[in-house]
């Protein structure tokens, strides 16, 4: 290695340090500041001063999670020609989950005119020649998906490239991809800038990079471990189906759960937050589709405890910083070292202790090994909080709460009402026949299904969500009776989803809706059940916009079933209480509905 440029501690760069101090210019800063970002990491100080200002090529050497892609993307944004329909910066990742990542991120700093495209096996091959034909600026691919285009095909133009980048080039030669960088490599022009990153510097990395690379500055990031003692690690191995039931353990084993649930696509935070509201918690979402001024207020409302869980895709989530988190949840894992330190990370800025768990069915065992490996530290795998443990922390909770309201006598405001009911009978018993109506079946160990920890054994095959018990609705929620049920004249042949739902109808009635207990996503249509005063808000609303056929109305229950009221006339509508759609299987307490049919039968309380 050539010039030795920085060493500099891996837990950040001075405060005095700005990205305003670092030369980029004022379009990129606003960039940034939307972004939430005020003081760059260590590596982004190093390199971006670097890649502005200076000729030679650049090997990085930082460990995962140390904010590389702003690192050289804020960069490259800098110097692009967006009027040029040439390839000019190509990036090369390990994994397409990666690459995903790494292009979602640099859209998030880049102005509309400039196109970054996605090249990786697994996608419509037909589309990306499309997509290159309308001239990118940037592409982001993994190297078999590269060559490809390269040498197959043709189709990849790259003799006007300015930047090439090595992103997490260590993992790549551990999957096997020499042959095919060295033969990328082969294409591009003479004149160019290489910038190689990657967490370890073995002798493959230096035989590339005496090989191709000739005069560069070397950053090199201290290596600090990527735990430290306010982190506790930890893992559940469950079967894929039985994830949510496991997640709504760890939540209520907890007095104060206040975190940050990670999922992997946008459609599954749709779906969790869904299911964890039907529970009754205080939960928002953020991914890709919610817009920003939306974001902005769910974040405000999590800030300031408002709500206790925030649902969340890693684009949407990252850079967010919130001190005083408990829990960081990976309901899914990520594909890569980085994400999962980026994520466990979330508020090492406010020096509290606080759990990272993480969820691993059978096919997520290599990744966590990989995770293992990339953080230099084993995760505990510990055994889920059984039934009766649930239900004696659920006890025990409402002792405290209760004992702590009658430390407050002024906030009684029952006391008339509780002396009537007091006369109706034996004071356990009225008491006991209250906490039935209020509770249900939660403190009854049938309310809970049975969970088998996937052991990773040939005889517990993970086949999927189909399979989930609350999907087959034999599941019951915590006992929380609905109000009033309303159908919407919009189902899965509009793109919806229960998430999407819930922000299709508040942001047409321009409202937060209240607890929502109840949605179940047809083919052509969807019901959900909100409390009444919500359901008169959005009924009402409705019928203003369009009072002829509004496209929210009151469900009727009809021999058993349920329906619009007024279904004649449109296609696909069920009659008679079934559906062709299919039903979400949710159960309502009182309430069930069986997977396939959009009847409705009264079960027993």
């Amino acid at each position: 290695m050539s010039e030795l440029i920085k060493q500099i501690d891996a837990e950040g760069t001075s405060m005095e340090v700005t990205f305003s101090d670092l030369g980029l210019s004022e379009k990129i800063l606003k960039a940034i500041k939307a972004k939430g970002y005020v003081y760059p990491s260590a590596i982004q100080a190093a390199v971006i001063p670097l890649l502005l200002n200076g000729e030679k090529d650049i090997i990085g050497q930082a460990q995962t999670g140390t904010g590389k892609t702003a690192a050289f993307g804020l960069p490259v944004l800098e110097r692009l020609d967006s009027k040029s329909r040439n390839i000019q910066t190509l990036i090369l990742t390990p994994t397409r989950e990666l690459a995903i990542q790494v292009a979602e991120e640099l859209r998030s700093f880049a102005e509309n005119d400039v196109k970054i495209q996605l090249l990786y096996g697994g996608q419509n091959i037909r589309d990306e020649l499309i997509w290159l034909k309308n001239g990118p600026q940037i592409v982001v691919g993994t190297p078999g998906r590269v060559i490809d285009h390269l040498d197959k095909r043709g189709t990849l133009k790259i003799q006007d490239l300015k930047y090439f980048i090595l992103d997490e080039a260590d993992e790549m030669l551990n999957i096997g991809f020499k042959e095919e960088i060295e033969e990328i490599i082969k294409h591009t022009p003479e004149n160019k800038k290489v910038l190689l990153f990657s967490a370890t510097m073995p002798k493959s990395i230096k035989d590339i990079v005496n090989k191709y690379i000739k005069d560069h500055d070397f950053v090199s990031i201290e290596k600090n471990e990527l735990t430290n003692a306010n982190i506790v690690q930890k893992c559940y191995k469950v079967n894929e189906r039985d994830k949510f039931e496991a997640l709504c353990r760890v939540i209520e084993v907890e007095f104060d759960f206040y975190g940050i649930l990670f999922c992997r696509t946008k459609a599954d935070v749709d779906d969790v937050a869904a299911k964890l509201m039907s529970r009754g918690y205080k939960v928002e979402w953020i991914h890709g589709d919610v817009d920003q001024k939306q974001r902005e207020k769910t974040l405000s409302r999590f800030k300031n405890w408002a709500i206790k869980i925030l649902v969340a895709t890693d684009v949407a989530a990252r850079w967010i910083d919130v001190n005083n988190l408990t829990h960081v949840i990976n309901y899914s894992l990520p594909d890569n070292p980085e994400t999962y330190t980026h994520r466990i990370w979330r508020t090492g800025r406010a020096w509290n202790k606080w759990e990272a768990i993480s969820f691993v069915s059978r096919k997520d065992s290599r990744v966590l090994s990989w995770i293992e490996r990339a953080i230099k530290s084993k995760i505990n795998v510990e055994k889920l909080p059984d039934v009766s443990h649930v239900i004696e922390f659920k006890k025990k909770r409402l002792l405290d709460n209760t004992k702590e309201l009658l430390a407050n006598t002024w906030e009684l405001n029952y006391v008339d009402l509780a002396k009537d009911l007091l006369e109706l009978g034996d004071a356990s018993e009225v008491l006991a026949a209250i906490l039935k109506e209020a509770y249900g079946k939660e403190f009854s160990t049938t309310h809970y299904s049975e969970l088998k920890e996937d052991s990773f054994s040939s005889d517990s095959r993970d086949r999927g969500d189909r399979n989930d018990r609350w999907d087959r609705g034999e599941r019951g929620f915590s006992g929380v009776p609905w109000e009033r049920r309303l159908f919407v004249a919009k189902g899965k042949l509009d793109g919806f989803t229960p998430g999407s739902l819930i922000q299709y109808l508040e942001k047409e009635v321009d409202a937060k809706l209240g607890d929502i207990w109840s949605i179940d996503i047809m083919r052509e249509f969807s019901f959900i059940n909100l409390k009444d005063e919500d359901a008169d808000f959005v009924l009402r609303k409705f019928k203003d916009a369009n009072p002829r056929k509004p496209v929210v109305v009151e469900a009727k229950q009809k021999d058993g079933g349920w329906s619009s009221g007024w279904s004649r006339g449109f296609s696909g509508w069920f009659r008679g209480g079934s559906s062709s759609g299919g039903s979400r299987g949710w159960f309502s307490r009182g309430w069930s509905s069986r997977s396939g049919n959009g009847g409705w039968y009264k079960g027993k309380k």
